[in-house]
């Protein structure tokens, strides 16, 4: 089993940084792909980024791409989402997930789950 806990989420205004952190615990050197996804109220998760074990491996959704990172730490098995000209329709909980194999942008493809973080953009 691994576990998954967030932390770095709060209010920022449009424009501002945040930087979401993901540590995983457990069986942690199973872990192949980590990734980011969000939920806005009354709308369905979506994918944010992903990143392999070796850290190359990176896919960002096109809402993103520019403003935000994903990066690894496997020797603090941590994994972290650098946000950054952050919007409005950025406000979200955002969840940490894990696979331990090689997967996309699909939540159904990752086996574990953090709790998520609130972020809120205000304008």
């Amino acid at each position: 089993q691994v576990q998954l806990v967030e932390s770095g989420g709060g209010l920022v205004q449009a424009g501002g940084s945040l930087r979401l952190s993901c540590a995983a615990s457990g069986r942690t050197g199973s872990i192949y792909t980590m990734a980011w996804f969000r939920q806005a109220p009354g709308k369905e998760r979506e994918f944010v980024a992903r990143i392999t074990r070796s850290g190359e491996g990176t896919s960002y959704a096109d809402s993103v791409n520019g403003r935000i990172t994903i990066s690894r730490d496997n020797a603090k098995n941590t994994v972290y989402l650098q946000m950054n000209s952050l919007k409005p329709e950025d406000t979200a909980v955002y969840s940490c997930a894990a696979a331990t194999y090689y997967v996309g942008n699909y939540d159904y493809q990752y086996e574990y789950w953090g709790q998520g973080t609130q972020v809120t953009v205000s304008s």
